[in-house]
């Protein structure tokens, strides 16, 4: 799988502009704020339906534009396919497939997938447990799209009961607002365990499916490490030891632990049992000192860490019969020269994949490839060349001639021929 051809429509920084790529390494170089990461967050954008930069969508559009789209042709098993998001704040957004109508904007999920290292990374080790539950459910919904609408019901239903806990809560004990806002909440707490119940079976075997690459990775992207150092457990909210990993039964479980929370729910407001108050716990050392990563490990060993979690995930991906598309958004210029070598060599075979970097003596050797400067608003080619061929001649872009990308509407015309 890769993007061959990528459009944007008053996205970020970018009023209007078109960048062809190409399979193998494609380096985007600039200095910081010339919009180079606008660049591949478009793409992720297409993945998962949001950001790894900010939570919302509103910065994504470009200031005094009411509207965003994101663009782009995608070659899977050869065959091509133009995907489009129209991003519009307050409103629903607008998927389209070689220019068809989809009826929801998620069903355009799966359709490429991408795996993202950046320097947010860090946060998945150091960050609020929310945190790691978001790569979880965005790793689920890139292997198994259908979950994107039930990781929506689950939000809706979950807001839906946290606003009957505090209706039910502040009203006078025995009047009838309060009866009427419990006898509801019994509807909504058969929602949330059903709901809660699939959310939480697909993460536990997510991570039970994951660990064996974690640990993979983390043995070669730090120094002197086995593959038994590093390990990840689900850590749910409630004691579900000796119920089986199954709907029904989880389901069970959680009805009987929210009856007993139900007084402290009603005393808070909240909903304080289900999958939104779950923990991925991360922990380092041998089997009998593990230590958790957030708190005890070192700086070197957290960004190892983030990074053999990324890893996995590709390699995770690429056992379900896909490649996705990497993306190296400025990463290399918080790794060490070790790191960096480490991380290029194990990612190079990749169908696909694009790099952002400050300077081109942040990107390795080899990650040679066809590379674009990115100043002043444009997106200019300097040319391909070999990591073999660098290596020999120390030149790169020979053969090729250097020139800005073509404009949009061409592009799209040629895709279009393409489809």
């Amino acid at each position: 799988m890769h993007v061959a051809h990528l459009t944007l429509q008053d996205f970020r920084s970018y009023a209007a502009i078109d960048v062809p790529l190409e399979p193998g390494v494609c380096a985007f170089i600039g200095r910081n704020g010339q919009g180079k990461t606008n660049l591949v967050e478009a793409i992720d954008y297409l993945s998962r339906l949001s950001s790894h930069r900010v939570s919302s969508e509103a910065p994504m559009i470009r200031s005094g534009a009411e509207r965003a789209i994101v663009r782009a042709a995608v070659v899977r098993d050869g065959r091509t396919a133009v995907l489009e998001v129209e991003l519009n704040p307050g409103k629903a957004n607008r998927a389209r497939i070689n220019r068809s109508p989809l009826p929801r904007a998620r069903e355009i999920l799966g359709l490429v997938r991408t795996v993202v290292f950046s320097p947010e990374d860090l946060t998945l080790v150091k960050g609020d447990p929310s945190d790691r539950r978001r790569f979880l459910d965005d790793l689920l919904i890139l292997r198994t799209p259908r979950l994107a609408g039930m990781r929506s019901d689950y939000d809706r239903v979950l807001k839906q009961r946290n606003s009957l806990l505090k209706t039910a809560g502040n009203a006078r004990r025995g009047s009838s607002s309060q009866e009427g806002a419990l006898a509801t909440l019994v509807v909504w707490d058969e929602h949330l365990a059903r709901l809660g119940a699939e959310l939480l079976v697909a993460r536990i075997r997510l991570v039970e499916a994951l660990r064996p690459y974690v640990g993979k990775a983390y043995e070669t992207v730090a120094r002197g490490a086995s593959r038994d150092d590093a390990d990840l457990t689900y850590k749910p909210s409630l004691d579900l030891e000796g119920v089986l990993v199954e709907q029904s039964s989880i389901e069970g479980a959680l009805l009987a632990e929210i009856e007993v929370r139900r007084k402290d729910e009603l005393d808070r407001g909240i909903s304080l049992v289900g999958p939104h108050r779950d923990e991925l716990l991360l922990t380092l050392g041998s089997t009998e000192a593990r230590l958790p990563v957030k708190g005890y490990a070192s700086h070197g060993e957290s960004w190892s860490f983030a990074l053999a979690l990324k890893l996995a995930s590709y390699d995770l991906l690429r056992s379900d019969g896909d490649d996705p598309i990497l993306i190296l958004d400025d990463v290399f210029a918080e790794l060490d020269v070790q790191r960096r070598r480490q991380l290029a060599e194990l990612v190079a075979g990749a169908e696909q994949v694009l790099v952002t970097a400050a300077v081109p003596e942040d990107v390795p050797a080899a990650l040679a490839g066809v590379r674009y400067v990115v100043a002043d608003g444009t997106v200019t080619r300097e040319g391909a060349v070999s990591a073999e061929r660098a290596g020999d001649t120390g030149q790169a872009g020979a053969g090729q001639e250097d020139g800005p990308v073509a404009d949009g509407a061409a592009v799209e015309d040629s895709v279009s021929r393409e489809t």
